[in-house]
């Protein structure tokens, strides 16, 4: 830290709640924090340099939230700061997908005195009516934990609670920081003591008991395999996940939510199934295995192909952060990390049916420039390096990428469960903000490649100018294929409501201040500009914010987003029959 950080020799001396606050945030991983300034939370952002935190400031609180979500999902927890009521709504939307998706978030909300909100007096930012709960008790459904700070004594325990909270549960929480406190002095001694993020232990005779049944089954099947889906990731589950691929070299799948969790590379990676937006081969094994072990599932509409996924629960044994069910009989409050090494370590040689290698895929042969859908996600996967961060927009990206193929270490971020469009934008200025702190901090090198289509990208296309302030270097490729593709799939295919206004997009990026030679557009029209493109040196070495203007067919949709489509088209029509 530099010298002005907390350090701890002056621990033992007061401090103020907001030096406490933020000095547990750095503690816990956190380097930036997302935001925008207002009057209630302007002076606790005087205490972030102090505590060697940097302010990032993002154009709206709905971008800041999407932002904070994607530096979550790549450095394990991240903070926001928004003001009262109109700050904080903003940026609800953010919050409730964060919560539905499993995405560690600390949002702070500066909020009126004390005294103001005990007296019901008649603020700016208040509904009017005296009630100073309303806009908290808005966030408890997508909060895992809510602290007040209303209470000098006992605030130092309040956030150490709720930032556990959000660690361990994987969830955002909310502090309500009320400006008049800011200052307040606390002990600063206990914070010579981390928090404890570690997680619980589970009872050891019920999980020794669930790990000889886990076994018994994997044992007694012929031609088991292994899905893994988003919990794995989100309820850090990677490593174990990894050592049952490897030492097992049962055949393994992913689940669209779960992508980016297994090594692409490994020979026993058989690719992505999602019922019917499955290739045949994927699901044929799949679906005639007689044990599923399924790590993490989230069996949300699009991440079964409209519920297309086919496991009998008979064959199925389920690994989750909270409890494993094994058939039909669950065991609660054992948690699938301790479960899962367990079973690496005692399994032994199993006695099962070789699984499928996977294929290189190649791109489409069709005779065109035309760059499709079909040719494109595959031909990503060529192009893609190890330690890649890979963003995807809800619609044809979400979809697309299931048939791009991975090299090791790729790290994807989506948004298939709570699916606000405009989300990857934003999310894509805190991931690659958290990718450039990891290469200054451990000599990595990541690229952040975002892929989102024009009609997302209106929604929150501000954010590319954080990227700029913040002097990020993501790879920017806007699908340029005339409005909102996935609506088209779902229903009014040539409605007019789902037609944007087509901007000059790569002109966004010196309107929104970039300087010649900080940055470099490009506009892709055929599959001789793409793969040229792809090929250049300069272009993959991302010095810079490049941003790619490409053109695909309006019509045009990954196959696996017609099947969903299709599927969501049927069960409208039974609902309304």
């Amino acid at each position: 830290m530099a010298s002005q950080d907390i350090r701890t020799s002056s621990l033992k001396k007061p401090i103020t709640i907001t030096e406490y606050l933020f000095a547990r945030l750095k503690q816990c991983g956190v380097s930036s924090v997302h935001g925008l300034p207002g009057d209630y939370n302007l002076v606790a952002l005087d205490y972030l340099e102090k505590a060697g935190l940097k302010w990032v400031g993002n154009c709206n609180e709905l971008n800041a939230g999407y932002a904070a979500d994607g530096y979550a999902r790549i450095k394990g927890l991240s903070a926001l700061v928004t003001t009262f009521g109109v700050g904080e709504l903003s940026a609800i939307n953010a919050i409730a997908g964060a919560y539905s998706e499993y995405v560690p978030i600390v949002h702070i909300v500066g909020t009126p005195a004390t005294s103001a909100q005990k007296d019901g007096l008649l603020l700016h930012h208040t509904l009017g009516n005296g009630n100073y709960d309303v806009f908290i008790d808005m966030f408890r459904p997508v909060s895992c934990a809510v602290a007040n700070l209303k209470d000098p004594n006992t605030a130092a325990d309040e956030i150490d609670h709720v930032i556990r909270e959000c660690y361990i549960q994987s969830r955002p929480v909310y502090i309500g920081l009320p400006c008049d406190i800011v200052e307040d002095m606390i002990e600063g001694e206990r914070l010579a003591q981390p928090i404890d993020l570690s997680y619980p232990a589970n009872p050891e005779e019920q999980e020794d008991y669930v790990v000889d049944v886990v076994l018994k089954y994997l044992h007694a099947a012929k031609n088991p395999v292994i899905l893994v889906d988003g919990c794995a990731i989100r309820h850090r589950a990677q490593k174990e996940t990894h050592d049952l691929v490897v030492k097992s070299g049962l055949p393994t799948f992913v689940a669209p939510l779960g992508k980016g969790c297994v090594d692409e590379t490994l020979p026993n990676y058989g690719g992505v199934y999602a019922g019917d937006g499955s290739n045949e081969g994927v699901r044929d094994r799949v679906e005639s295995s007689d044990l599923v072990i399924s790590i993490g599932a989230i069996k949300s509409d699009f991440n079964t192909a409209g519920f297309t996924f086919r496991q009998s629960q008979l064959k199925t044994i389920d690994f989750h952060s909270n409890y494993i069910q094994v058939r039909y009989s669950q065991y609660p409050g054992v948690r699938m990390n301790g479960v899962l090494r367990k079973v690496v370590d005692k399994m032994g040689k199993l006695n099962v049916e070789a699984g499928p290698r996977p294929t290189n895929r190649t791109s489409s042969q069709e005779n065109t420039q035309v760059i499709t859908q079909k040719y494109f996600w595959p031909r990503l996967g060529q192009w893609l390096r190890e330690n890649d961060i890979v963003l995807t927009e809800t619609g044809t990206a979400n979809f697309g990428i299931w048939e791009t193929r991975f090299p090791a270490k790729v790290q994807l971020i989506s948004q298939v469960l709570w699916g606000s469009i405009g989300y990857a934008t934003g999310s894509a200025q805190g991931a690659a903000l958290a990718a450039k702190e990891l290469d200054e901090e451990k000599g990595e090198k990541h690229r952040t490649i975002l892929l989102t289509g024009d009609g997302s990208f209106q929604l929150t296309a501000q954010e590319v100018s954080t990227m700029i302030r913040r002097k990020l270097k993501p790879i920017i490729f806007l699908i340029q294929n005339d409005g909102y593709t996935i609506e088209r799939m779902i229903h009014g295919m040539k409605a007019e409501y789902n037609d944007v206004q087509t901007w000059n997009y790569k002109d966004l990026v010196p309107a929104f201040g970039a300087k010649e030679g900080e940055y470099k557009t490009y506009t892709v029209k055929t599959r001789e500009e793409l793969d040229e493109l792809m090929a250049d040196d300069n272009f993959n070495a991302a010095p810079y914010l490049q941003f790619v203007e490409m053109y695909m067919p309006k019509e045009d949709a990954p196959e696996a987003l017609k099947l969903t489509a299709s599927a969501a088209e049927r069960r409208n029509a039974k609902v309304q029959a």
